[in-house]
């Protein structure tokens, strides 16, 4: 999952930045409102952290634009604002979710994957697909009750297509959503990730399927 972070304290930025990347998420970061409007212009992420103090473009007039766009991108407003007109204010702009700096990483980080599941459907924190179970929360991964070992991209990978499950998903929109702007990763990468998956769910009872010239799927093996 790719998060935007629009941040002007370099340091907060950064901070945030390694936090969610140690969690598995792909993290973009621009310091003004100029530059995230134009990052939000491509629909590539599933999160916004947004600021509101930032300059050349502030927070709120981001959020007017971004929902003018008619996206229902999740945002989670954080700032130093506590006032609570301002806070009625972001959420009235379509915010959906608002946290008072300074705030600990550990609550930031549930709230973006409450954020995420509801963006996903209101997925449960544990999703089951026949023998394998992906926790959401702990960003776990089981195969009939066994911890599968799985490295951070193809956590990533599974984790899109667990969320997606039955549809199809192409390689270009997982190169999208798993990698930050700075990587430069092709669609070759995809292929070495999903190979691995299919080995690590053998006995799941699901699979990942190829679909010719349209990308991947998750799905049971049988189906």
């Amino acid at each position: 999952m790719r998060i935007l972070i629009t941040e002007d304290d370099a340091a907060l930025a950064e901070a945030l930045q390694f936090a969610l990347a140690h969690a598995g998420y792909a993290v973009d970061w621009v310091g003004n409102g100029t530059a995230a409007d134009e990052a939000l212009k491509d629909d590539v992420f599933g999160l916004l952290i947004l600021d509101l103090g930032l300059p050349k473009l502030d927070g709120f007039e981001v959020l007017r634009r971004l929902r003018r766009r008619n996206t229902a991108l999740p945002v989670l407003i954080l700032s130093g604002r506590e006032k609570p007109e301002e806070k009625v204010l972001g959420l009235d702009l379509g915010a959906d979710d608002y946290l008072v700096k300074p705030f600990s990483l550990n609550e930031l980080q549930a709230r973006v994957r409450a954020l995420l599941r509801r963006s996903a459907g209101g997925s449960p924190p544990v999703i089951c697909y026949g023998g394998l179970s992906f926790d959401t929360v702990e960003r776990l991964v089981s195969v009939n009750g066994k911890a599968l070992a799985l490295s951070t991209h193809e956590l990533g990978v599974l984790e899109v297509l667990v969320q997606r499950f039955g549809r199809v998903v192409s390689k270009a929109r997982l190169v999208e959503q798993l990698y930050s702007y700075d990587k430069g990763v092709t669609q070759n990468a995809i292929e070495v990730y999903v190979h691995r998956l299919r080995r690590k769910l053998d006995g799941a009872g699901v699979t990942v399927k190829t679909q010719y010239a349209r990308g991947y799927l998750l799905d049971y093996v049988n189906h």
